[in-house]
């Protein structure tokens, strides 16, 4: 063998078990999935549709799945612009060479995505729980009268999902951003303050064209985040009142698991529309980002 051939041997090599293994553990499962979807009825009783496309005519009758969708897709509107823009807004200011404390900073801002899923979750449950420590507060500084049922409220339980999220996810995406920013020549924004460049001039023509690449990765990831989210609508509010805070996920968990409905071919469907809906945004925020010509 030539060394050429040699090398690409090699190369194959040790390609191949992680290639079988991606096969295995990832898309067997998604090709499984796909044929699932196309079938109805429960446990060793499930068999193919007729027609094939029934699981997915039926989301669109699905009134629930129609009120996951709305509440998944509120989250992300609201809560991945505020979240990034503070996450670069805080990357900036911690970035500062000349702030004293700035390790610790940083780590009080990361801390809370170090924090487990399930416990922040229970803290800000009991945060805003009608006798909690918000309802306490507002009270005590005259903005209510009487206790607010902040989790027993459709609008006021999903700003308390928005809220949760924001918290702990901003530390997360400014660790990005503040590696990318240290990745900035610091002299940059000394030739532009030379120049009379202001500080928004510098951070909207400097900082965040230098910052593109990994602002469209956080918001691809923050998306892909937030269409599967699901611990908080499960541990924060169980969906309720009514279904009114439910997210895809947890809709497709209680139609799997949750309730005891066990009927997988309807699921299998619900989660290749949102594995759809990931690539869409994935593909088009890839797009917009792509400054090649």
């Amino acid at each position: 063998m030539t060394l050429a051939n040699k090398q690409l041997a090699a190369g194959w090599l040790f390609l191949t078990p992680a290639t079988i293994l991606i096969f295995i553990m990832s898309f067997y499962p998604i090709i499984q999935a796909l044929i699932t979807s196309f079938k109805t009825g429960k446990g060793v009783n499930i068999k193919f549709a007729d027609p094939l496309t029934y699981n997915y005519s039926r989301m669109l009758q699905d009134v629930i799945f129609k009120t996951s969708m709305k509440n998944t897709f509120l989250y992300l509107i609201i809560e991945v612009p505020i979240m990034l823009i503070l996450a670069i807004l805080l990357a900036q200011l911690l970035n500062n060479k000349d702030l004293k404390f700035k390790g610790f900073f940083r780590t009080c801002i990361f801390l809370p995505c170090a924090t487990s899923l399930v416990s922040y979750s229970l803290i800000f449950k009991s945060m805003f729980a009608t006798q909690g420590l918000i309802n306490t507060i507002l009270q005590n500084i005259g903005l209510t009268h009487e206790n607010i049922n902040f989790l027993g409220t459709a609008g006021t339980a999903r700003a308390v999902i928005i809220i949760a999220l924001i918290w702990r996810w901003t530390g997360y995406n400014m660790v990005f951003y503040l590696a990318g920013l240290q990745n900035i020549e610091y002299s940059v924004y000394e030739a532009a303050k030379i120049d009379g460049a202001n500080g928004w001039k510098t951070f909207w023509n400097i900082t965040v064209p230098l910052l593109k690449p990994t602002i469209v990765m956080t918001a691809i990831m923050s998306i892909n985040g937030t269409l599967q989210l699901f611990d908080e609508s499960m541990n924060l509010t169980s969906g309720g009142p009514a279904n009114s805070t439910i997210t895809m996920s947890h809709y497709i968990y209680n139609q799997a698991f949750g309730q005891g409905v066990g009927n997988f071919g309807y699921t299998s469907a619900m989660s290749f529309v949102v594995f759809i809906l990931v690539a869409i945004l994935a593909f088009i925020n890839l797009k917009v980002g792509d400054s090649r010509d």
